[in-house]
């Protein structure tokens, strides 16, 4: 930057203070200068970074001398912000993201000290020379991000497998072909068609064929913070079923969208959980039932309340042979229900006409909440044909008269998948009541929390389980449904966590098919007798990414990135599975959202590619004392007015137990509202599946939706977002997936993990897409319906694109 003399401009000579641009720019730059300083000297004092007290201490002395009209002041910030940029490559490398706090607001500011500096000066071509030192700061800025830019680790790019080098038959015996039959394709849930027509070169023409709203939006403010559309149609034949949020049931020609009946359960807004959400339904046809008979084929849903109904899949109407006029109470057995505390959001496994389900039971709220039986129906009667209690083994139907099912116990809130010809329905199992406290846990509710628990589907009995963490209070339930696959020959599934382990285990056994280990993991917290010493690990294959460091503190500006670093100073936090504390917080890395939920993988099984999208972000965590809790008004749901919505586990009562729970999730930072952590919040990665290497991994996510103060950047740079919601593979080579807060449709190449083709969605796409062919044309579906719990907008829109 050329200098500008350091001679006070003609009249100011004689001021004791500089001009009024140098007061204000000058009085800035101290006053930030004194809030770096003290948050410093906090940070420095918990054995954290000495760069901002020393910057605060020179930017105090800098902005003192600008606004009293001494140049050298804007010397001495010059050097601060040159200096910080030599300390942000020393601390960070070439991370353009890691850099962003570290260098853009100190430039920014320094375009104002240029201007001040200026005004301070008598020279007659001052201005131009400011004009060129703004431009000469902003030239070595974009140069500055260029280089870290195009210096970050290449990702990992290994050969994909041919395709039909690793095919692999269908174990449930359904066959997907031009249909979309189940949640997951199929029961075997691998998210794959074998449809070919839109491919690698024509993708680019995918043009919207058809949308329809479904009219099922949120009757109030309030209720707007409970919806969360995660639908996956299915296609049958010559129809297209869905479930909206409320769990209305829709019928659509594929081909044009139009609709062909409605059913309407009637589902209370009382009976919304924390998410109004209905994430599919299924289709049967009843063996035997000539065609032209009601209901010979029918469509079953769960519902909000915990009801299944039945209607027939051609005219909507209920089913007379279902349960009570299509009906079925999923709550008989579990004593007191208060509205919104159970409810059948996942559609159930249909495995040999039985329709197994479990159920979300409302989280953190009581100790000894409704139960967690996992119940299995007949499917053209809604007859109870067996109940699994953990606590009551030995029962095989309803509890005896008098009796409950046992309160509190584990339950499945997710998807099951299923194996048709080894009649086994395999459960992604949650935790026990109150996620974060495990002190009055029983030893059956130990067992087989957190576990997948291969049951009987004619007995209702487990045959298996396999448990992914001991004891445990991080809310690590599995999200995901199990992937059925071939492995080396052996029958298989693949199971991935939140923790971001994928386990490849023997579907008939459980027996693990690639190496699992024991790590060491930290002590400690509010009940250290309880901790585990060591937790299992996947030695196959892991989403997770390294233990965050004070490194890893992210914001827009010094400050804020400051805070987040005294805030990770001052938590407990050692590493994966700390446990959480009561005097203080505790970092949870992954947090409950890390790793996979409830979209689950895709595998191509004529490739043997698994492509997984998943989250990377940390949760901040505090146990809250009873009487802390009490003081503040955290009570159950039914004891609070009946509040509706709200974020899980953000001042849950955790009743009966020592401790409330307050989880900042994604760890917010004050005021601004953005993540603690650096980018990329989310990634998707292939991974072949018969090395369990990666073959690519990418960031996911675009920064066009995100921002401080939560304003829209709107900015096409991909930061990698949070995201839920699957992806869906076809045998051409392509991946379709929405899932990213940027509520952007994309199709991405399999070979390079590159964007291809994407589309703006009306609303949040947190639903997992489908893909299926009427009259030889191939169309993909999204319920774009938005998610309050991703932040995205609500719509009640569902796209369908087809080639133009």
């Amino acid at each position: 930057m050329p200098p500008l003399a350091d001679q006070p401009a003609p009249g100011l000579h004689r001021r004791r203070w500089g001009s009024w641009l140098a007061i204000l720019i000058g009085g800035l730059v101290a006053l930030i200068g004194l809030v770096l300083l003290v948050g410093g000297a906090w940070l420095a004092a918990l054995g954290g970074s000495l760069y901002y007290l020393l910057t605060g201490i020179a930017m105090l002395v800098a902005g003192v001398l600008l606004a009293r009209g001494r140049m050298v002041g804007g010397w001495v910030y010059l050097a601060i912000v040159l200096l910080s940029m030599v300390w942000a490559w020393w601390e960070v490398g070439a991370n353009a993201w890691a850099q962003v706090p570290r260098v853009i607001a100190p430039v920014v500011l320094l375009l104002g000290v240029i201007l001040a500096m200026a005004t301070l000066s008598r020279r007659e071509n001052r201005w131009r020379l400011a004009l060129i030192g703004v431009v000469a700061a902003l030239l070595v800025t974009t140069v500055d991000f260029w280089v870290a830019a195009a210096n970050q680790p290449n990702p990992v790019l290994a050969a994909l497998p041919a395709a039909g080098t690793r095919g692999m038959a269908d174990p449930s015996g359904q066959n997907v072909g031009a249909d979309w039959p189940a949640y997951g394709g199929t029961v075997s849930a691998r998210r794959y068609s074998p449809l070919t027509q839109i491919n690698a070169e024509n993708v680019g023409k995918l043009r919207r064929a058809w949308t329809i709203h479904t009219g099922d939006l949120p009757s109030s403010p309030q209720i707007r913070g409970t919806y969360g559309a995660e639908n996956t149609p299915l296609k049958i034949g010559d129809s297209l079923y869905l479930c909206t949020p409320k769990n209305i049931l829709i019928a659509l020609d594929p081909a044009t969208g139009k609709q062909r009946w409605r059913y309407d359960p009637k589902v209370p807004d009382t009976a919304i959980p924390y998410t109004a959400a209905c994430r599919g339904v299924v289709h049967y046809a009843v063996p035997g039932m000539a065609a032209d008979q009601p209901c010979a084929t029918r469509i079953i849903e769960g519902t909000l309340d915990a009801r299944l109904i039945a209607v027939d899949a051609h005219s909507g109407r209920p089913c007379a042979d279902f349960g009570a006029n299509g009906q079925v109470d999923a709550k008989i057995g579990m004593g007191k229900v208060p509205a919104g505390f159970v409810s059948i959001n996942s559609p159930p496994t249909l495995v040999r006409g039985i329709l197994v389900t479990g159920h979300q039971v409302l989280d953190g709220q009581d100790r000894w909440a409704p139960s967690g039986v996992i119940q299995g129906f007949d499917a053209r009667t809604g007859q109870l044909r067996w109940a699994w209690d953990m606590m009551h083994p030995a029962w095989n139907g309803a509890p005896p008269a008098g009796q409950e099912w046992a309160r509190g116990t584990p339950n499945m809130w997710t998807l099951a998948s299923g194996d048709e010809q080894l009649g086994l329905v395999y459960l992604p199992m949650g935790n026990a009541a109150a996620d974060y406290y495990s002190s009055l846990r029983r030893p059956e509710e130990n067992m087989f929390a957190t576990s997948l628990v291969a049951l009987d589907v004619t007995t209702g009995k487990p045959r298996w389980r396999f448990q992914a963490v001991r004891r445990d209070v991080w809310d690590y339930d599995f999200g995901a449904q199990a992937t059925l696959v071939d492995y080396q020959g052996t029958p298989a599934l693949v199971l991935p966590s939140k923790q971001g382990d994928i386990y490849v285990l023997d579907r008939r056994t459980g027996r693990p098919l690639t190496p699992v280990g024991e790590m060491r993991v930290p002590g400690g917290g509010v009940e250290p007798q309880q901790r585990a010493p060591t937790q299992p690990v996947s030695l196959w294959h892991t989403l997770r990414k390294p233990d965050l460091t004070e490194r890893d503190m992210w914001g827009m500006s010094p400050i804020d990135q400051m805070v987040c670093r005294i805030q990770y100073r001052r938590a407990s936090y050692h590493g994966f599975f700390t446990p959480p504390v009561a005097n203080g917080h505790s970092i949870e890395y992954p947090g409950y959202n890390g790793g996979t939920d409830w979209g689950g993988i895709a595998v191509d099984p004529q490739r043997g590619v698994i492509v997984a999208n998943y989250n990377d972000m940390p949760n901040y965590v505090r146990l809250v004392p009873r009487a802390e809790a009490d003081k503040l008004g955290w009570a159950p749901r039914d004891q609070a007015r009946g509040k509706i919505g709200g974020a899980e586990g953000a001042g849950d009562p955790q009743a009966n137990t020592p401790y409330a729970i307050s989880v900042n999730a994604g760890w917010r930072m004050p005021v601004t509202g953005m993540l603690c952590k650096q980018p990329p919040y989310g990634g998707i990665r292939a991974i072949d599946m018969a090395t369990g290497k990666t073959i690519w991994d990418r960031p996911f996510g675009e920064a066009r939706t995100n921002g401080p103060f939560g304003i829209p950047s709107m900015l096409p740079i991909t930061i990698g977002t949070p995201n839920n919601g699957g992806a869906v593979v076809t045998a051409s080579g392509l991946v379709f997936i929405a899932a990213a807060t940027d509520n952007l449709i994309r199709a991405i190449d399999l070979r390079t993990g590159k964007t291809l083709w994407k589309d703006v969605l009306p609303g949040g796409g947190q639903a997992t897409p489908m893909t299926y062919e009427v009259n030889g044309k191939q169309y993909l579906v999204l319920y774009a319906g938005g998610h309050h719990f991703m932040e995205t907008p609500v719509s009640d829109e569902v796209v369908a694109y087809a080639l133009s």
